[in-house]
């Protein structure tokens, strides 16, 4: 689905210039003539950018960005301000009021372009983060297996998550499974720095799921070190006497009584060493296919498909 732009400007000329270059550019344009219209189809079917002129009849473009950053439809929705105004005071209030870039007239059209493919980029980017982890979402990590499947590299994608994690955070709440989910990406991270892997990446599926791409030939190395600091680790987050005792106990709504194994690390591993790999649906596929397998056995582990068709 193209990304949608909205183009606020009392010039004509200028909403047909800016909108066809758009377009060609591949985004899906609309156009608004003031700052009040703006605000009515921005929040009628919020944009992912909006570019909006400071000088405009009826209601001037930051009286617009203000309503604009209110309203929880739109309120992070990109803005890139157009401005004939050159006093810095215009385009800081601007920046202050929740602008993402600013423009001056009269604009070179390729800069204009150029600019909104960056604030587009860079919010796209923004949004991706988890909030728990700081680590790429699902958009980068599609991104990332597509860009490693097309590059006709050897590759590795694993794919990993926790045992017994909803037993602990039931037991000590989630504030305590918070920490255990960014103690993971931390293994998993410094995992990849201890494999001596300069490109990998390590992204935050969501909960205690995770991803990583790398090498193929660095992917056993890295799924042994991940385990070790884990399990080197994870007891720190227990109360002395479970981690003791090596298991917490969990009474159901009825009222009965089960034990839980201490959390431990399962890891899925799928590479196009033996076999190609065609799509990010496909080796997402295999990974959680071998990560299945390693949860059957006890503790952390790791399994590497190394089937051939």
């Amino acid at each position: 689905m193209s990304e949608r732009i909205l183009v606020v400007d009392d010039d004509p000329d200028i909403l047909q210039v800016v909108k066809i270059n758009l377009e060609l550019e591949g985004y899906e344009v609309d156009t608004a003539e003031d700052g009040r219209e703006a605000v009515d189809k921005a929040m009628a079917e919020p944009p992912q950018l909006i570019l909006l002129d400071i000088m405009m009849p009826r209601m001037d473009g930051l009286t617009a960005l203000r309503r604009i950053r209110s309203h929880g439809a739109t309120g992070n929705t990109s803005v890139i301000l157009l401005t004939a105004r050159g006093l810095p005071e215009d385009r800081v209030r601007g920046l202050e009021l929740g602008a993402d870039d600013y423009i001056t007239k009269p604009f070179d059209i390729g800069e204009l372009v150029a600019r909104v493919k960056a604030v587009l980029r860079r919010t796209q980017a923004a949004r991706d983060l988890s909030p728990l982890t700081g680590l790429p979402g699902n958009f980068r990590i599609g991104q990332e297996i597509e860009q490693h499947i097309s590059s006709g590299r050897y590759f590795a994608l694993i794919h990993c998550d926790l045992d017994n994690f909803k037993a602990f955070n039931d037991h000590y709440g989630f504030m305590r499974g918070d920490e255990v989910i960014r103690f993971c990406a931390r293994c998993m991270t410094t995992a990849t720095e201890e494999t001596g892997e300069p490109e990998a990446f390590v992204g935050h599926i969501g909960g205690d799921d995770f991803v990583a791409l790398m090498s193929a030939d660095r992917a056993e190395e890295f799924c042994k070190r991940v385990i070790e600091r884990f399990d080197d680790g994870i007891l720190d987050y227990y109360d002395t006497a479970d981690a003791l005792r090596g298991y917490i106990e969990v009474i159901d709504r009825r009222g009965e009584r089960y034990a839980f194994p201490v959390v431990s690390i399962s890891l899925g591993v799928v590479t196009n060493l033996t076999r190609p790999i065609s799509s990010q649906w496909e080796a997402s596929a295999i990974a959680v296919e071998m990560k299945e397998f390693a949860k059957k056995r006890a503790g952390s582990s790791f399994e590497i498909d190394r089937r051939t068709g």
